[in-house]
């Protein structure tokens, strides 16, 4: 009886370590070599890949010499088979899960445009923000004037009234 419960909690205790799960994010983008960083946390450069822990919205950002910086959200879902009540299930099976991302960079403005274009359309943009900056703010509803002085009747026209009665 002893050594048919030990049988049992060893299967037991096998079976419940067999049920490791890896969670893997591989991000590649176009092209290669940039940086990526993740919440704020520097993972590496692409292609990667780096384990997480929680499904749900990631800030990205991704990064290369040359190309305009991507600031973006992406979104690791959770797999059908990661959910209530089908988890439970699945825990002790063994599996890997891999969200995939993949980001385009747009090659940065001063390498795309002769130096001399760049640079003049760098000054007009500077001067059209200056240009706003300097504008004085429109001019708001004109505040209403003083109210007239009450209309005076004619002095004829004015009736006083009788003085009260004398107390008694």
């Amino acid at each position: 009886m002893k050594s048919a419960l030990r049988l049992t909690g060893s299967l037991g205790l096998l079976i419940s370590l067999a049920g490791c799960s890896q969670k893997v994010i591989e991000i590649t983008t176009e092209p290669e070599g940039a940086l990526v960083t993740l919440n704020d946390v520097p993972v590496g450069r692409t292609p990667l890949q780096t384990e997480f822990t929680y499904y749900g919205d990631y800030d990205v950002q991704v990064r290369k010499d040359g190309y305009e910086p991507l600031r973006t959200k992406a979104t690791a879902w959770t797999p059908i088979y990661e959910r209530a009540p089908l988890d439970l299930v699945t825990a002790p099976i063994p599996y890997e899960t891999v969200v995939k991302w993949h980001f385009k960079l747009e090659p940065a403005l001063e390498k795309t445009e002769p130096k001399q274009q760049f640079e003049e359309g760098l000054i007009t943009r500077a001067k059209g923000l200056r240009e706003q900056v300097d504008e004085p703010a429109p001019a708001k509803a004109e505040a209403p004037k003083e109210p007239a002085p009450p209309a005076t009747l004619p002095s004829d026209a004015v009736k006083t009234a009788p003085p009260p009665p004398p107390p008694a």
